[in-house]
């Protein structure tokens, strides 16, 4: 199985592997440890058990006694398991081995005819006795079957266990880089204004699922706030929203009283358009709070994007005509047609038009660009100075305005309001620079069918 690169590169699978790792070490070094402590005790024990042999060879009393001693022990003893053999002083070999000289002086062995073939791997020891020479040596067998036998248990016990450590080290990794993952994955979308995003995690006593859990309570006590925050100004937008229009209506009709002196008319008329001020406020406000809580959604109807852009394009004409601006229309030949709410939609380009148009100089450009794949692309574009990339986040918060902006007429909804319109509708809204200038795109997902 091949795990991906981005599971490996994970910190719970690193750890996991690199526990496994250190398990595997540890228990190879003990391992190899016990096997060198066992080897070393049977080779102590060979030594020990040649030379008490070669203790009791040294008791003959001649050289003939001990090539008796040992032809007769060499009868009876297997040369593949012991050697046994005596070089006396005379040149003859006594034992169950033939020790010769060679045609070039190499030493040879020969085991005789009984023996078994193949090679053989001795521990000797050799002594000098009345003129002659005296070999005894053990078969190294029950050495090499102890390597063997290490061999076997390393194959078959400590190998899968390594394997099965590492693959349930790397399934628990996995489970909690998921669960890590969901954590990063929900704290992202609430640091983005997603306060209905939870972990959901699972029951349990681990650190990850107590996180998770704290994490749900945090963003749940967050939403609660912010949407009785969101409720109460909207309950002050409305309950404030009749009175203000009075006062409004009041104003226009004490402007309109035919002996009102002139500075009077004045200051009539610049409270009756603060008052307006208001009401536009007041109106975005509710409008938002409308959106925020989805019930438009019920009025979702295929919208033609194409003929709406053309329609607000075509309003909007005469008045980047009089303030010496350009506004161009760019449309595709055939419908492009969304799901949603159709005035909702010509509020959000209304109201970037509107900000293109108030916040550019005479002999400003403005675009209005309509584009269609698997989705429907709108995008209007200016050429005057833009928004700096570290305000681009903060002009879509309410009653959000640029120093620079402060003395243009706005409430610093307009772009809040587009936000809003382009969250209900599943669309993506960004701001970016048009170098020079601004340019906003707005994503939307095109109707079934379409």
């Amino acid at each position: 199985m091949r795990w991906p690169r981005a599971l490996l590169r994970s910190t719970p699978v690193r750890l996991a592997i690199f526990l496994v790792a250190l398990f595997a070490l540890v228990s190879l070094a003990s391992f190899g440890g016990t096997y060198l402590v066992i080897r070393n005790s049977l080779y102590a024990g060979m030594r020990a058990d040649l030379e008490q042999q070669m203790a009791g060879f040294a008791a003959a009393p001649s050289a003939a006694a001990l090539s008796a001693i040992i032809a007769n022990q060499g009868a009876v003893t297997d040369p593949s398991q012991r050697v046994l053999t005596y070089l006396a002083p005379d040149g003859q070999v006594y034992g169950n081995t033939a020790l010769m000289r060679g045609p070039e002086g190499f030493l040879q062995l020969d085991l005789g005819p009984n023996a078994h073939s193949g090679p053989r791997n001795y521990l000797g020891l050799a002594g000098d006795f009345f003129g002659g020479q005296l070999i005894i040596a053990e078969n190294r067998q029950p050495v090499i079957a102890l390597g063997n036998m290490f061999l076997d248990v390393l194959i078959l016990s400590l190998l899968p266990t390594f394997a099965i450590a590492l693959g349930g080290g790397l399934w628990l990794a996995h489970r909690s880089k998921l669960r890590v993952e969901r954590i990063t994955d929900t704290l992202q979308r609430l640091t983005s204004g997603d306060l209905s995003a939870r972990v959901d995690s699972a029951p349990g006593d681990n650190d990850l699922s107590l996180i998770g859990t704290h994490i749900d309570r945090m963003a749940a006590r967050q939403q609660s706030a912010t949407e009785a925050l969101r409720q109460v100004s909207a309950d002050i937008a409305h309950d404030l929203k009749t009175p203000i229009q009075r006062v409004s209506l009041l104003l226009n009709q004490l402007e309109a009283q035919p002996d009102l002196a002139p500075a009077s008319a004045t200051l009539a008329t610049r409270a009756r358009e603060d008052a307006d001020g208001i009401v536009a406020t007041f109106q975005s406000l509710l409008q938002i709070a409308q959106i925020e809580g989805g019930s438009p959604k019920a009025r979702f109807a295929p919208v033609d994007l194409t003929d709406l852009t053309r329609t607000f394009a075509e309003i909007y004409q005469p008045t980047a005509e009089d303030q010496g601006q350009t506004l161009t229309l760019t449309l595709p030949d055939t419908p492009v047609m969304v799901q949603g709410d159709k005035a909702l939609l010509g509020q959000a380009l209304a109201n970037l038009i509107e900000n293109a148009l108030r916040h550019t100089p005479s002999g400003s450009r403005i675009d209005v660009t309509l584009t269609a794949d698997e989705r429907a692309h709108l995008c209007v574009t200016d050429t005057g100075p833009g928004i700096p990339v570290e305000e681009r986040e903060n002009v879509l918060r309410r009653l959000y305005r640029l120093e620079r902006s402060r003395t243009t007429p706005g409430s610093g909804l307009g772009l809040a309001l587009v936000a809003g319109i382009a969250t209900l509708h599943d669309a993506t809204l960004t701001l970016g620079d048009n170098t020079p200038g601004l340019v906003v795109h707005l994503d939307l997902p095109r109707a079934a069918n379409s």
